[in-house]
């Protein structure tokens, strides 16, 4: 890219949306940052640089270098101790005290190898292995299918020019995720407190710096808070540990959403038209703005639709077991876990900063009442058939409880009650059974 392409240099992607990015975006086609451009001078060649910047080679879709410089500057805007030794200490007790009281509240064993209190940035680079996971499927179709939105006469008219494209939008995407991610760090308070597998598997972790924000004002001990977060924790791990199929399972419904992810050109021609129409050009931050407020979010098709709603339930049916699981672990022994299992719901409620986050990197937003209606499911079925019954329900996808069954949670296996002792060769008849459903032939051997 040359510093003063002549005023006569032709335009390869006039008429199309990326004449309206690019320009915006400071100077990337003729006089678009100069005096007279769109971006006004210096500042909007100061914006530019810092967009170029982020548009030097990497591997894959997105600038993951960017990214992370980008996500440990907005997490250190607050001040991020290091966890001290008194920390980690105090982490490891906690985490094995609530996997003593766990035991007796499901049949799952212990799923926690190791512990950590984590700084904000040691939970940036702890949990990023998994976000490249989440995030570059929807990425790469979003840099792929713009690159792929120009008409064929405009590909060659272009020729190099078209890669240009890929890097710019995975850099403004890279951006717009460092600067979620910095902004979740803030915030999150365990390694599984979206409901995902962050972290290594087997590592229980707090953020502790969140974890004493949190429970400022809480009309309960920081022992307390620091307690019922390792029951969670350590319930979460106990499930992903011995349910093998679920992380593949949530992850698997991120991948189909971004495979049903169309991209329009004249659809994000005519959005950024209208962004740009409130933009102030002589104002970085209001170009800033641009970028953060979605400019290349597609609606969502039916595919996709699907492919979330799948997700949202097994997020929700994660959370709902773990709030149960605690419930009951905690029940008689701990008096403050009732307040403590209200704060963590108001915190789901209110949209907090975990639930935006994922909705902004992932195109989910996980609906809190989801959540209760599943503690309610896992609960009464509990309170029917026992720990055992509510906790197979997990031996298969299959198995696993749909949006009609939460929109009535008592009703699931209604007919349940406690199990009788079945044979080996019982409980897989009555496994298939489960499996096939209620118009599958008898025969075990059926196909």
């Amino acid at each position: 890219m040359t510093d003063n392409p002549g005023d006569d240099q032709p335009n390869p992607f006039k008429g199309t949306p990326f004449e309206q990015i690019f320009g915006a975006l400071g100077g990337a086609f003729p006089g678009a940052g100069g005096p007279g451009g769109p971006l006004g001078g210096m500042d909007g060649m100061a914006f530019f640089q810092q967009l170029q910047s982020l548009m030097q080679p990497h591997d894959g879709p997105l600038n993951w270098n960017a990214a992370n410089d980008i996500a440990r500057q907005t997490a250190a805007q607050e001040p991020d101790p290091s966890a001290t030794q008194r920390d980690r200490d105090r982490v490891a007790d906690a985490v094995q005290l609530a996997d003593h009281w766990l035991d007796t509240a499901t049949g799952f064993p212990s799923g926690v190898t190791t512990t950590a209190a984590w700084s904000r940035a040691e939970w940036l680079v702890e949990t990023q292995p998994v976000w490249k996971v989440l995030v570059e499927p929807v990425a790469a179709r979003s840099v792929t299918g713009l690159s792929s939105g120009l008409p064929d006469e405009m590909k060659a008219a272009a020729g190099p020019l078209v890669g240009i494209i890929g890097q710019a939008v995975g850099g403004m995407m890279a951006m717009q995720i460092g600067q979620g991610l910095g902004a979740l760090a803030g915030e999150v308070l365990t390694a599984s407190d979206v409901g995902l597998p962050l972290g290594a598997p087997g590592k229980a972790a707090l953020v502790m710096a969140n974890v004493r924000a949190f429970a400022e004002g809480l009309d309960v001990t920081e022992d307390d808070v620091v307690l019922y977060l390792a029951l969670r924790e350590a319930a979460h791990q106990r499930l992903f540990a011995h349910v093998p199929w679920l992380r593949e399972h949530l992850i698997g419904a991120v991948t189909d959403y971004a495979r049903g992810l169309e991209i329009n050109a004249q659809q994000i021609q005519d959005r950024v038209q209208e962004q740009l129409r409130g933009i102030d050009p002589g104002n970085p931050e209001a170009m800033q703005s641009l970028l953060e407020g979605g400019l290349f979010d597609p609606p969502q098709t039916e595919a996709q639709t699907a492919a979330l709603s799948r997700l949202e339930i097994a997020l929700a049916l994660v959370e709902g077991w773990v709030d149960e699981v605690v419930g009951v672990a905690t029940q008689e022994r701990m008096p403050a876990a009732a307040k403590l299992r209200e704060a963590v719901r108001r915190r789901r409620a209110a949209g907090g900063p975990a639930e935006q986050t994922f909705a902004a990197l992932v195109g989910l937003e996980l609906r809190p009442r989801r959540l209760r209606d599943a503690s309610t499911l896992w609960g009464g079925l509990r309170s029917r058939s026992g720990q055992e019954a509510r906790d197979g329900v997990w031996m298969h996808p299959d198995l696993l409880p749909t949006a009609a069954d939460l929109d009535d949670p008592l009703s699931f296996r209604a007919e349940a009650t406690a199990p009788e002792e079945l044979s080996a060769d019982e409980f897989d008849a009555e496994l298939r059974k489960l499996l096939d459903g209620p118009d599958a032939p008898d025969a075990p051997d059926a196909e």
